[in-house]
């Protein structure tokens, strides 16, 4: 019956969305294309869906009504980002409330907290938090989660308790306003104010993007092209993408075309962590992006490693990379800013073992603020007088209150 009233119910919902994201009252198992729309790969079955207001649990639905229970977690402190980094943070960097969610994944137990309904909510769109029970919940991804296009935001908080993985197969989260199947809703894909994505109080474990090479490829857990990203308070763990290529990167988090190129914010996260927790992948063993500016507040990266051989354009007889232990960024005008932040035990192949930035115009710029950077080999190349890091652009970066050392 909702399926016959679907037309409706999706201009209902876009309709509320658009006025700050309230409670949709719909299945969002309606907002999924049918078979007819197969174009969409990767979108969760309705499998006759309960309204999100419904009591009744089903494999495509979302679950019980937003409550309290599903809201951000309060008054619980969390163990990932850098607890010496004391970088101000500025409010559009900070945690969105999600005190009203419009979607809540779960009804209390783990059992409510399935891939499907996750999939079906981030289709949706809104704001999604989870209510699996009160201890720690690992939910494995069966598809991929895709935004699409014409969510205003999506915000996804785990309340401290989730972790999403991607089982080592497949990439666990993807936003892309420039792919059709999510639907075009510009004429300028590649610079368009929404989606806003937002991951929080979350985990993202075992994304696994090799192979799939949409948009030159990178992104084992979070691909993003298009609209707006952050990352507050989230931890990435053995997160990877291909081994080999000149120019893809990203174990963790590839990010491309972000709007009007404001900055990614990536605030008191942590990717590794520990030994063989972290990230691998031809470059960028966490981070990678091509004309992308990023902030980086309060975050630890460490254990990450970027293994292509070749470096980039690709040294004959090798099919490059190897580049960015950490955090690999290309392109032309963009700046990268490093506060508060630990950066250690990562390694490259080629350049940068902590950081290769290469501006092709040579406009870019980057500082670096009350961090450090120890312990970061890189096994070809970096710039003379600062250790793990390759850099071309405007003037050298800034370095003030922090240690470089190998």
């Amino acid at each position: 019956m909702r399926r016959r009233f679907g037309i409706m119910l999706v201009v209902a919902a876009l309709a509320l969305a658009a006025c700050g994201d309230e409670r949709v009252p719909v299945d969002p198992a309606d907002l999924l294309p049918s078979a007819a729309d197969s174009a969409a790969p990767g979108a969760a079955e309705s499998s006759g869906a309960p309204e999100a207001s419904g009591a009744a649990d089903g494999a495509g639905g979302i679950g019980s009504a937003p409550s309290s229970a599903g809201g951000a977690a309060k008054g619980q402190s969390y163990t990932n980002g850098n607890p010496n980094g004391h970088a101000a943070v500025p409010q559009e960097a900070q945690a969105v409330d999600t005190t009203n969610p419009t979607w809540v994944v779960g009804e209390g137990s783990p059992a409510g907290c399935t891939s499907e309904k996750f999939v079906a909510a981030v289709a949706a769109g809104g704001i999604i938090t989870f209510n699996c029970g009160p201890d720690p919940v690992t939910i494995v991804l069966k598809d991929t989660a895709k935004v699409r296009n014409r969510s205003p935001r999506v915000v996804i908080d785990g309340g401290g308790k989730v972790t999403l993985s991607g089982e080592g197969k497949r990439r666990i989260l993807y936003q892309n306003t420039c792919d059709k199947a999510q639907e075009w809703t510009t004429s300028h894909c590649q610079d368009q104010e929404t989606p806003a994505l937002t991951v929080q109080n979350i985990a993202f474990a075992d994304g696994n993007s090799a192979g799939d090479k949409t948009e030159g490829g990178g992104g084992g857990a979070i691909f993003v092209r298009g609209g707006r990203f952050k990352a507050v308070n989230t931890r990435f763990v053995r997160n990877r993408c291909d081994d080999t290529g000149p120019d893809l990167g990203g174990a963790a988090i590839r990010v491309l075309s972000q709007y009007h190129n404001q900055p990614v914010y990536i605030v008191g996260s942590t990717f590794g962590g520990a030994s063989g927790q972290g990230g691998v992948c031809s470059n960028g063993g966490a981070l990678s992006s091509i004309q992308v500016s990023w902030v980086v507040l309060n975050s630890v990266f460490s254990y990450n490693s970027a293994i292509g051989k070749g470096a980039n354009p690709a040294r004959s007889g090798t099919a490059g990379g190897g580049s960015g232990g950490a955090i690999y960024c290309d392109g032309n005008n963009f700046t990268v800013r490093l506060a508060g932040t630990l950066i250690e035990q990562n390694k490259a192949n080629e350049g940068g073992g902590a950081v290769f930035f290469v501006s092709n115009d040579r406009t870019g710029t980057m500082s670096i603020e009350g961090s450090t950077l120890r312990k970061n080999p890189s096994a070809g190349f970096e710039t003379a007088g600062f250790p793990g890091i390759f850099f071309l652009g405007a003037k050298p970066p800034s370095v003030s209150s922090s240690t470089l050392t190998k």
